[in-house]
């Protein structure tokens, strides 16, 4: 079985947020950048497949080359190779075109994704990866089993779990649940050494044309004041949540 993981490059979630040129570009400046954690999550249930199935694991980002140091992360965690488009990453449907190249030139039987990165949320590109493709999608996945060319995931949806049965070629938008957070792997050293020697090959992007572009950005408005209640005065807290929370 042939895998590929599709990579975000993504700030890390503790990092400070600006914005510049009248809020209408992101500012990079100090900011850490890390994998997209739901694209974590799939690139452990690929390595999975890996040392259980004998599947193979390329990594795939669609950016610049200051992504460069998020896929040879990928890379030190067990994957065989990298593929970088060299594009930035403006609009969903651009980066699925990207894809959708990669994904057709290199023959993949599955492609695992983050069901959405952490900075713009989109939750768009793999379901229109899958349409590109002619694959079968199944997003929210918590579960996956392959089985030759079937499958069968669990996807979460309102209020339950669904468990459908399946085929390969598939694109799924994977999320948290689909491994357990403590099987996420931390590279160690043998990986980053031999991470270095690892393939990374940059290709040149396709023509796609860019569907949406960011008019502006606002922050969240701030957080209000705290105000503490005695633990003992039960009458103050209901007066509270009653007459200025109106909660209750």
């Amino acid at each position: 079985m042939k895998i590929l993981v599709c990579i975000s490059h993504v700030p890390d979630t503790t990092s400070k947020i600006n914005f510049t040129d009248g809020d209408t570009k992101f500012d990079t400046n100090g900011v850490q950048y890390v994998i997209n954690p739901n694209d974590e999550f799939g690139l452990t249930r690929a390595m999975w497949f890996k040392e259980k199935q004998g599947a193979s694991v390329d990594v795939v980002n669609v950016g610049g080359s200051e992504t460069e140091p998020t896929l040879r992360k990928a890379l030190a965690i067990g994957a065989d190779s990298a593929i970088r488009v060299n594009t930035p990453a403006t609009d969903g449907y651009a980066v699925a075109k990207q894809l959708a190249k990669v994904v057709n030139d290199g023959g993949y039987d599955l492609v695992i994704a983050g069901r959405e990165s952490i900075d713009y949320n989109g939750t768009m590109v793999p379901g229109m990866l899958a349409a590109m493709i002619g694959a079968n999608f199944v997003t929210n996945c918590i579960s996956l089993e392959v089985d030759g060319t079937s499958a069968k995931a669990v996807r979460e949806i309102d209020g339950g779990k669904e468990t459908v049965s399946t085929s390969l070629p598939l694109v799924i938008g994977g999320q948290k649940g689909l491994v357990e957070e403590s099987d996420l792997r931390i590279p160690n050293m043998r990986g980053i050494m031999m991470a270095r020697k690892k393939p990374l090959t940059v290709v040149e992007p396709i023509d796609a044309t860019t569907e949406t572009n960011a008019v502006s950005f606002e922050k969240p408005a701030p957080k209000g004041a705290v105000k503490l209640v005695d633990a003992d005065n039960i009458d103050e807290l209901v007066n509270l949540l009653h007459n200025e929370a109106k909660v209750i």
